[in-house]
């Protein structure tokens, strides 16, 4: 099999057009041509040349001599053998060593997924709510005036706090055990649209999202596990440097063996009381910035030029780094084509922005986090949860900022660079639910974080042309960027440096990053703790 990459093709190409030009690329009659398949397409829209550019998978006669006769492309070759290799299929159920796993993010969620397949009848426990009724609360505090519920929101809850995003399924880590492919594979059987196989960016947007944690939580109940729902973690028992079982709020003792911590970066109670039973914690970086909003279409023309609206390209998406002049960098975070901004927060009295879209990235708005990095040095080294607290007085002042009632700070892009409050909007219309008071956001956020946005707006601007619109919004805050803190581990068994029978996992603990790094991070985990057990 040859793997053949780079293969471009226009935006109103036809299917039937792939063959010719593959034919062509190799240099090879049809006949010599067994077969192929897509492995990749992405959009290109380098210097708004757009076009659609394709890796393929070809199957001919004589591969060695074709391989030969193309040594000059460097990116024609062998294909590489990128399957998984699967934990032992499902066994007798196991009614000993049931591991426990606190969360059901996609860390929790794929660790117990594989864990049931194994045949280990694992307890997922989850301080919040099953999906559908986790959106409910969810909808119901952003567009109806509902309290909030501090157990059951955009952070807490079935799916974690990539449930409501835009459900972006690509990332940057390295996978030399090809977890992504079978991941994609597993959310596609489990609902997901087929064709985030083959997407160089493939998204699935929070409204299909729920459909698949849905089945994955269903199949383990199938296999024997549980999920628990409303059933949050007070307290561990830890002795002799084991850890021996958790304690849910209601007192109930759950021992396991072993024990997986899957928690989000968001679980500030379960860092503080893990912390409080000599769990290590060690400090780390992470970003704090804003929501920036753009029309879409002008994003659109921004990004695609003469195509911007065509059908086969949807919403175009941007990405940007600025290291800027006074040694910080600002960078785009979560950018949500056809998306909203929304609230985020899992505590009282703060505020927290967020980016989400649909599958169909048809909202009026293009958002993106614009976010600063924050080092330890910024926040205090004195202790390892400091960057918690550091968090807490950005979103505490964005809550008094926006009125103490969870709407939003926000404040026009002219009116920032110029530091002077927003009195109102201009011709972008925020989208943040539940809603936006006009002000200066310098009263929320650090001033380096001001300072480092101001410098790198006119820098972005050089390759984004129109990003610099006058009325485009800035909401505040944005803090939960990943964990501000890591739980250190060993690099072999993976278990909890100095504590045995934990292991931490996913983004919480450090290791991840968005839904498929944590999803690889639990199947890592998963792997771990059943080389454990056999």
């Amino acid at each position: 099999m040859l793997q053949i990459s780079q293969l471009t093709l226009p935006v109103e190409h036809a299917d039937t057009d792939l063959r010719p030009a593959l034919l062509k690329r190799l240099g090879i009659p049809d006949s010599a041509l067994r077969g192929f398949s897509v492995k990749q397409r992405a959009i290109d829209a380098r210097r708004q040349h757009v076009n659609f550019s394709y890796t393929l998978l070809a199957e001919v006669d004589q591969e060695p001599r074709v391989l030969k006769s193309v040594a000059k492309d460097t990116q024609i070759c062998s294909a590489p053998d990128e399957s998984y290799l699967q934990m032992p299929p499902t066994r007798e159920h196991v009614v000993t060593n049931r591991p426990v796993i606190v969360g059901t993010g996609p860390c929790g969620l794929f660790a117990g997924l594989l864990l049931a397949r194994a045949g280990r009848r694992p307890i997922l426990l989850e301080r919040g709510k099953a999906a559908g009724d986790r959106a409910r609360d969810v909808t119901g505090f952003w567009r109806r005036g509902w309290d909030f519920n501090p157990e059951s929101n955009v952070q807490y809850g079935e799916g974690g706090a990539g449930t409501f995003s835009d459900g972006k399924l690509y990332t940057q880590i390295r996978d030399r055990e090809h977890r992504i492919p079978w991941l994609l594979k597993e959310m596609v059987a489990a609902g997901a649209p087929e064709d985030i196989l083959i997407k160089a960016r493939p998204h699935i947007g929070t409204d299909r999202l729920i459909k698949v944690v849905r089945h994955i939580r269903e199949e383990i109940i199938s296999l024997g596990g549980e999920v628990r729902f409303g059933s949050r973690v007070s307290d561990v028992v830890i002795e002799n440097k084991v850890m021996r079982a958790v304690v849910l709020a209601d007192g109930s003792v759950i021992e396991g063996a072993p024990i997986i911590f899957a928690i989000g970066h968001s679980s500030r109670d379960t860092f503080e009381m893990l912390h409080r039973n000599g769990v290590p914690f060690e400090a780390k970086p992470f970003s704090v910035g804003v929501r920036i909003e753009h029309p879409q279409r002008m994003v659109d023309q921004m990004l695609y030029g003469k195509w911007a609206g065509h059908a086969r390209l949807g919403s175009a998406p941007y990405k940007f780094v600025s290291h800027c002049p006074n040694g910080r960098a600002a960078y785009s975070f979560c950018m949500c084509p056809g998306g909203l901004v929304v609230a985020a927060n899992s505590e009282p009295g703060t505020v927290v922005t967020n980016g989400m879209s649909s599958f169909a990235r048809d909202e009026a708005n293009a958002n993106s986090g614009f976010m600063v990095d924050i080092s330890p040095k910024d926040y205090g080294e004195h202790h390892p949860l400091a960057g918690i607290e550091f968090q807490r007085e950005i979103e505490r002042a964005a809550y008094r900022l926006g009125g103490s009632n969870y709407n939003a700070p926000a404040q026009l892009l002219s009116d920032f660079m110029a530091g002077r409050a927003s009195t109102g909007q201009g011709t972008v219309k925020p989208s943040y639910e539940p809603g936006v008071i006009w002000t200066d956001l310098r009263e929320c956020l650090p001033e380096y974080v001001i300072d480092t946005i101001k410098l790198a707006v006119p820098e972005i601007a050089k390759k984004l042309p129109g990003y610099h619109l006058d009325d485009a919004i800035l909401t505040g805050a944005e803090t939960r960027s990943s964990s501000p803190a890591r739980i250190p581990r060993h690099a072999d068994s993976l278990l909890c440096t100095g504590i045995q029978n934990f292991y931490p996992a996913g983004e919480g603990a450090g290791y991840a990053g968005g839904i498929i790094s944590a999803a690889a991070d639990g199947m890592r985990v998963a792997e771990a703790v059943e080389r454990s057990l056999s």
